[in-house]
């Protein structure tokens, strides 16, 4: 009997260069190619030249050829790691500094840094056909040693072999390098490499890290169930899988129901695995979700969550929001966030934008100017390294542990190829919202269904799924209509409509806005008298007219303090405005904007709104400078 067949890992790289050679002299035959590499080979082309670090795992994995006998890698820490501190990581023993090495965290510590052959045909949905990859698994983060201002120039000195004289014989350098660490549950270890991001080689690596506490209670974050405000949802993560506890309002405690999810639950493809299924892949722990009931709208009262065998969270002051119907709401509204390094390091995504926008809103919070935020999409980028969720939860646990913090899917939450996404391509590195629902359970219909409606104060939000089908006939579209036009006008008399994708943007770019999106929804904007339409995806700030079908039915018109006002009065058609300005590298505006686009605004900020019963009020905030950079209002009589 004759050995079955087995194509090799040169075979396979032959076929999938025999693709791309036909996708790129044959557009037409897209029908014939896997629809992976066929949609979202240009996009991934563009995504991985964001830096050398972000290709790191299609890199040829080289042999160090170093044989020095004093090098050496070495973490200050007199104690297990705490749950957010900063490390210092000392490479000692260096005979001769470059600045081509560098410093990679990775965890578990028991992740594969060697290199993985047989996995080339996993990247070639990537674009990138070089000789891969190098790591099994993808680093945390990473850090050149140069990093340290006395490493190339040998500042720091140490004599390591003396001859018969007493003189230094063989003298080395030594270079510190701070990380900042948070309690991701699994140990971790520092590797330094030689040979950059582009040839790299492993010279050395520390013990295993562990984390004092691998099972504390962490990362709170709140959500409103209902327009009630009379119930809030905590969810926060843990190492334990049992359940615990959340204990609130003197005396009140609620068990947590708890969950997880795993790689299996990851989405993927036979012919190219995702990230989030392969070298992207970090262990979530386990997720607890527990509802608080019995409480005021509009009040503030405190909680803590956790167990006595794993640790309590401080206590946390909070406040509930307004009860759909009441006169005042205060909320924070945003997309595409992210988050950044608080250290000097590479990651495989970073929005710089994210710490300053962030930071400014903590101080709104604290001033008690919020009564809920909305993040309507592209929310922590993880894109299928799963370790950077909890540096998001992390960032954002200052505001989200304290109001309501409601969410809307996007493109890198949910995308994926076979995955009923609408958009086929590979955004959510696998993820295909799995991740997303476990840590922002929202009051959806159902699983895979994020599209819900809620009402706080003065307003009943609509937020749909721009990545679910929304065509005519389908089961979002259905919904959509019948929420909106069962608002009761006499209590919240303002309807805002949100998603991820923008109807209107004067920027151009890959996927900006989909006209068929535009055919089928907006006119349901328009049937129901929507007032103000919030996107993000575009990653800037714009506000047109009183817009439909492209053109301005109606202008504002400047009060005695100069501000735009659009008076729903004389109702002729919604306000829409472009929020992508929270995180994420900021797109330039063209030249030439059409008329309908009235403020344009390329900064990171936030849009801050305060609406009654009669008025909304919205500004933009420049997160640097704490500006208000553009405000218009919104006017009507109430209706009851």
């Amino acid at each position: 009997m004759y050995p079955p067949l087995m194509a090799s890992p040169s075979t396979f790289k032959f076929f999938f260069i025999l693709l791309f050679f036909l996708l790129a002299h044959f557009p037409s035959s897209y029908s014939f190619l896997h629809p992976l590499v066929a949609k979202s080979t240009t996009l991934h082309q563009n995504h991985t030249a964001i830096s050398d670090f972000r290709v790191l795992n299609r890199r040829v994995l080289f042999d160090c050829l170093d044989i020095n006998p004093y090098l050496q890698i070495n973490v200050n820490l007199s104690s297990d790691l705490s749950d957010d501190q900063f490390v210092e990581v000392t490479v000692s023993g260096v005979l001769h500094p470059s600045k081509d090495g560098w410093v990679a965290m990775i965890s578990p510590s028991s992740s594969d840094v060697s290199s993985c052959p047989l996995s080339e045909a996993y990247y070639v949905q990537t674009g990138d056909l070089s000789s891969l990859p190098l790591l099994c698994h993808y680093p945390v983060k990473a850090q050149f040693v140069s990093n340290d201002p006395n490493y190339l120039s040998c500042k720091n000195q140490e004599c390591k072999k003396y001859n018969n004289k007493g003189k230094c014989k063989v003298t080395t350098c030594n270079g510190t390098i701070s990380f900042h660490v948070i309690n991701i549950r699994t140990d971790i270890q520092f590797v330094f490499f030689a040979g950059g991001f582009d040839t790299p080689c492993i010279l050395t690596r520390t013990d295993n890290l562990n984390f004092a506490n691998p099972n504390k209670p962490l990362y709170g974050h709140l959500s409103s169930i209902d327009s009630t405000g009379t119930s809030m949802r905590l969810t926060w993560v843990s190492g334990d899988n049992k359940p615990q506890e959340v204990q609130y309002g003197g005396g009140k405690s609620e068990t947590s129901e708890v969950t997880t999810f795993s790689q299996d639950d990851m989405c993927s493809d036979p012919v190219l695995p995702s990230p989030a299924k392969d070298f992207g892949w970090h262990d979530p722990g386990y997720i607890h979700t527990a509802v608080m009931t019995g409480l005021e709208p509009s009040s503030s009262l405190s909680y803590r969550y956790g167990s006595d065998s794993v640790g309590w969270s401080d206590q946390i002051q909070f406040q509930t929001p307004p009860a759909g119907g009441s006169d005042e709401l205060k909320f924070l509204v945003y997309g595409d966030m992210g988050k950044a390094p608080l250290d000097p390091s590479t990651e495989h995504y970073i929005q710089p934008g994210s710490l300053s926008v962030v930071k400014a809103m903590v101080g709104e919070v604290g001033n008690g100017n919020v009564d809920s935020i909305f993040h309507i999409g592209d929310i922590s980028y993880a894109t299928g390294f799963l370790v950077e969720w909890d540096y998001f939860l992390q960032l954002i646990s200052p505001l989200a542990s304290r109001v309501s913090y409601m969410t809307a899917i996007g493109n890198h939450e949910r995308d994926y190829v076979g995955t009923g996404s609408v958009y086929i391509t590979p955004d959510s590195g696998g993820e295909c919202g799995v991740p997303y629902e476990t840590y922002f359970p929202m009051p959806t219909p159902a699983k895979d269904k994020p599209w819900y409606s809620i009402e706080q104060g003065s307003i009943h939000f609509t937020i749909m799924s721009t990545e679910h089908d929304w065509s005519e006939n389908s089961e979002q579209y259905g919904w959509m209509e019948s929420d909106m036009a069962s608002v009761d006008r006499s209590r919240t008399p303002w309807l805002i409509f949100m998603g991820h994708r923008p109807m209107y943007t004067s920027t151009d770019g890959l996927f900006s806005v989909d006209n068929n999106f535009v055919k089928d929804v907006e006119p349901l904007l328009q049937e129901n008298k929507v007032d103000l339409v919030l996107f993000g995806h575009v990653h800037n700030y714009e506000r047109t007219c009183s817009i439909y079908k492209s053109q301005c039915l109606a202008m504002p018109t400047k009060d005695a303090n100069g501000i735009d006002t659009y008076d729903h009065n004389n109702y002729t058609a919604p306000v829409q405005a472009v929020v992508g300005m929270a995180g994420f590298t900021l797109d330039k505006f063209p030249n030439n904007a059409p008329s309908w686009s009235l403020s344009r605004i390329s900064e990171f900020g936030y849009l801050r709104a305060h609406a009654t019963q009669e008025e909304m009020r919205l500004e933009f905030v420049d997160a640097g400078t704490g500006e208000v950079q553009d405000t218009f209002r919104t006017t009507k009589t109430p209706n009851r």
